[in-house]
């Protein structure tokens, strides 16, 4: 993702996250719902359990706010089943805390708030860590709008410029949008670069970039298709994976490089530090594992793993 939060990236269908009976029995589908006494409890089999909130043990769940619209990082296969590289790392933290992830659709530009509403524990959802959601200001303003959110932070990823595939409209950079029309995702990272080129395409008196802000990527991805812009931007990995599968891999393309490479934070209650140093020290177990390696193995990510969990690296 790379997406802001007060002013956004993600996906329409209500999810819950596996027990962790079924985590350690390879059942995986998300779909299901447990039974009354399928909360898992802490145990041997979960080493850092007694690092959360008692209140957290006590309910088994940690509730996640999360755009589910986002291929590979989250989004429903053809069966209707939650799938993508968050949901799988929600999975292997699970394990290690021995509570169930229970994802929670919604927007993306009202996670924080949702977050900050007590709605969620935690937002997981290609959320880019940054210095201005870390402090709750406006990117656009300036203007402090909350209190903010800390991140724990377990991927790294920059944005990209896609088109129709055959029908580039000799885009290749940035500064080829000027005049044109693009589609992003409201609230994200896309959107705000797409305002500061803008910026620059009005300065040079070159055309300014029009924007069409849309819910989630895949409604900006069908109005691209349908030839209603000129171009696309969006978080790499999900341009990619759109490039890679839409239509059979023949509706789309990137053109040129990826740029602004910045950390997928999760997101915790500024205060909640108990929460996130759990989160962070079950992120850290999972890499050293391996089981964090075999997720992004698995999404053919690995080009944006990172080595540690870090806290607030964004910039």
């Amino acid at each position: 993702m790379t997406r802001y939060m007060a002013t956004r990236r993600a996906v329409v269908a209500s999810v819950a996250a596996t027990g962790l009976l079924c985590l350690l029995a390879s059942c995986g589908d998300q779909t299901k719902d447990e039974a009354d006494d399928g909360v898992p409890s802490a145990t041997s089999a979960a080493p850092l359990a007694d690092k959360l909130p008692q209140a957290i043990r006590d309910k088994g769940v940690i509730k996640v706010g999360s755009d589910i619209a986002y291929p590979p990082v989250e989004f429903k296969d053809s069966s209707g089943k939650v799938v993508g590289i968050d949901p799988d790392i929600a999975d292997a933290l699970g394990k290690q805390l021995g509570v169930q992830f229970e994802f929670e659709n919604g927007t993306f530009d009202t996670l924080i708030t949702g977050l900050r509403a007590k709605r969620y524990d935690l937002a997981m959802s290609a959320m880019t860590d940054t210095k201005d959601r870390q402090n709750g200001v406006d990117p656009e303003t300036g203007k402090k709008v909350g209190e903010g959110v800390d991140f724990v932070d377990y991927f790294t990823a920059g944005v990209s410029i896609y088109t129709r595939k055959g029908d580039d409209q000799g885009i290749r950079t940035w500064a080829d949008l000027c005049g044109k029309k693009i589609v992003v995702q409201r609230g994200t990272v896309s959107e705000d670069r797409a305002k500061l080129e803008n910026t620059k395409c009005l300065k040079a008196k070159k055309g300014k970039i029009a924007t069409e802000a849309f819910d989630n990527d895949q409604q900006a991805q069908t109005r691209l298709r349908s030839g209603g812009a000129d171009a696309g931007v969006s978080d790499f990995p999900v341009a990619a994976y759109a490039a890679k599968t839409s239509g059979g891999g023949n509706d789309f393309r990137i053109v040129g490089d990826q740029v602004e490479a910045a950390p997928y934070g999760i997101a915790v209650a500024k205060g909640n530090t108990q929460l996130r140093e759990a989160i962070q020290a079950a992120l850290d177990a999972v890499i050293k594992n391996g089981e964090y390696k075999k997720i992004v193995a698995k999404w053919r990510v690995e080009a944006g793993a990172v080595t540690e969990a870090k806290i607030n690296g964004g910039t």
